[in-house]
């Protein structure tokens, strides 16, 4: 079994995100990835971030981005996180919370199709 790197300086912090989901996140998590057949644990720490969804068993996190991920420094902060993750072996698949409003059976059909891949 692999372990993944921790820092429990954030557990606070991720605890507060759990119970304070965006609500794009609590639809994501209610409606589809809560009873998936798969587990997924919600505000994850890695290292010195925090995951928004992380499946162990497929090795995936599943990140959604509001508006501040397509500004400048919020792109970079996202390239800099998905390398770390690559660098462990995870794969990092993306979605903005206007295609969770908009295209929510595609998008679970996507991570879908991504977790039958990456088992």
């Amino acid at each position: 079994m692999k372990y993944l790197p921790t820092n429990k300086k954030l557990k606070n912090l991720s605890q507060i995100l759990r119970r304070n989901q965006t609500k794009e996140e609590k639809k994501l998590w209610f409606d589809f990835l809560k009873d998936y057949e798969v587990q997924f644990n919600r505000q994850k720490i890695i290292g010195n971030y925090i995951v928004d969804f992380y499946c162990k068993k497929a090795n995936l996190i599943i990140e959604l981005d509001g508006s501040q991920h397509y500004q400048k420094q919020g792109e970079e902060n996202d390239i800099k996180r998905t390398k770390y993750f690559e660098k462990l072996g995870i794969q990092v698949i993306r979605f903005s919370n206007y295609e969770i409003n908009t295209n929510f059976n595609g998008i679970c059909e996507t991570i879908d199709d991504e977790v039958s891949k990456r088992l």
